[in-house]
């Protein structure tokens, strides 16, 4: 079953949407923290979003390229904002349509239905795989990218599954030997060395996108995850 992310401040007109899309046996959800819809975007993990224009705090223009850094998910504008310029700013900013306020759900399913089967169809592309957040350090697992303040570096396949093992933990030793085991199908041939070899490339990737002394050495048991970066 597909889910749709409805992102709009009208209680009215997101509560006729999400009942008019579970007509379609689709499972809707209305987004609540309009002061961070990337974070709702990653909890809901939605197959396409509904995205309005005027928004609290921030408008959908800013929301779409933040979901875009992180996600190829379709993304729908509808907005009461006519003019051309409007719709214009919405492709830039990574749109994929736009439906002007007031609007036939009809025409809102047709373009749904379009979308969800052009991306996730048959003949589309595998669909992307999930995102991991951790005070605002993101895990891009299609990619084995980690996005911090719009910065990103690439990983290499098991440093990012180490990065990840660590992240899923956070605040908590996380042993050599689970790591090992994460990382290696058997830790008997694996040079103890390996491991701090494999945690030293993290650290100093981690340094390039400006988070600093992330990852703590817990001598003789394992390695800590500290949120170093939360507060800068």
């Amino acid at each position: 079953m597909h889910t749709i992310l409805i992102v709009e401040d009208d209680d009215k007109i997101a509560s006729m949407l999400k009942e008019h899309i579970e007509k379609y046996e689709y499972r809707a959800h209305i987004a609540e923290q309009f002061d961070d819809i990337k974070k709702e975007f990653i909890k809901c993990q939605p197959h396409l979003v509904l995205l309005d224009i005027n928004l609290p705090r921030f408008d959908g223009f800013y929301w779409c390229r933040q979901i875009r850094t992180i996600s190829l998910c379709p993304i729908i504008f509808i907005s009461a904002r006519s003019h051309e310029m409007n719709q214009i700013m919405a492709i830039e900013n990574g749109g994929d349509d736009y439906i002007t306020k007031p609007f036939h759900f009809d025409l809102v399913m047709a373009k749904i239905k379009s979308l969800l089967r052009r991306t996730y169809g048959p003949y589309a592309a595998p669909a992307e795989p999930h995102v991991y957040e951790v005070s605002g350090l993101y895990l891009l697992y299609d990619r084995h990218v980690v996005q911090w303040k719009e910065k990103t570096i690439e990983l290499t396949k098991k440093e990012f599954t180490l990065l990840e093992r660590l992240a899923k933990k956070s605040g908590k030793i996380v042993s050599r030997e689970e790591l090992l085991e994460s990382l290696w199908d058997g830790t008997e041939f694996v040079d103890d060395n390996t491991l701090s070899v494999n945690i030293t490339r993290v650290r100093k990737k981690l340094q390039q996108i400006g988070i600093e002394q992330a990852i703590e050495t817990v001598r003789g048991v394992g390695y800590k995850l500290v949120e170093t970066w939360r507060d800068s």
